[in-house]
């Protein structure tokens, strides 16, 4: 695989990345809540990984030309981003050393809730990694489909590791101000889910 189409897609793909969105809000609403941004990043990484095998199985195109299928996702997707939100919301999160026992594997599950039951990002893999991809090549177009997947998650992961530690350490010693980022990043969420609905 030429090493000019990773490199063009790991381009698109950061500019994917940063713009702020449903991952954007989780990520700073979990910087907030735990010990650790690790266990919220790690999931939005694990959920794209599975967004990423199912691309690279074919099932992503067949869900992409199911309209009652992709509903059914999006009704999914939207309907826990704007609970998750709405929780995030009503108890909004302050800095705090000592997270109650289970807050990583809780938070970690919710990661993958959110990059993996988004169908935006499905659509985003399904329209996007097929054209960095070369059926003449050597390698096949699943394994082609999974260095991609893989340059996506690496930067994803790294992306919001950074912006989770950010705003920890920024807002860890001003707790109104955490409270008002979390209560913002709740809200986000439950409007990104209402817009996931409208379609339907």
């Amino acid at each position: 695989m030429a090493l000019s189409s990773v490199l063009a897609f790991w381009t698109v793909a950061l500019l994917l990345i940063v713009v702020p969105g449903a991952d954007w809000a989780f990520t700073i609403s979990a910087s907030l809540n735990g010990r650790s941004v690790i266990p919220a990043v790690s999931g939005l990484v694990v959920g794209y990984a599975a967004v990423t095998l199912i691309v690279a199985a074919g099932v992503g195109a067949l869900v992409a030309g199911s309209p009652a299928l992709l509903n059914t996702i999006t009704l999914v997707g939207g309907a826990y981003l704007m609970w998750h939100g709405a929780m995030t919301f009503a108890r909004p999160a302050t800095p705090h050393a000592d997270a109650p026992p289970g807050t990583d594997w809780k938070t970690f599950r919710r990661g993958i809730g959110v990059s993996g039951l988004n169908p935006k990002g499905l659509l985003i893999f399904v329209a996007l990694l097929p054209q960095f991809t070369d059926p003449d090549g050597t390698w096949p177009v699943a394994g082609q489909i999974g260095i991609l997947g893989l340059a996506f998650m690496v930067s994803c992961g790294l992306f919001y590791l950074c912006l989770g530690t950010l705003t920890r350490t920024t807002l860890h010693t001003r707790p109104s101000a955490a409270r008002l980022t979390s209560r913002v990043a709740g809200a986000a969420m439950v409007a990104l889910g209402a817009w996931l609905l409208l379609p339907i």
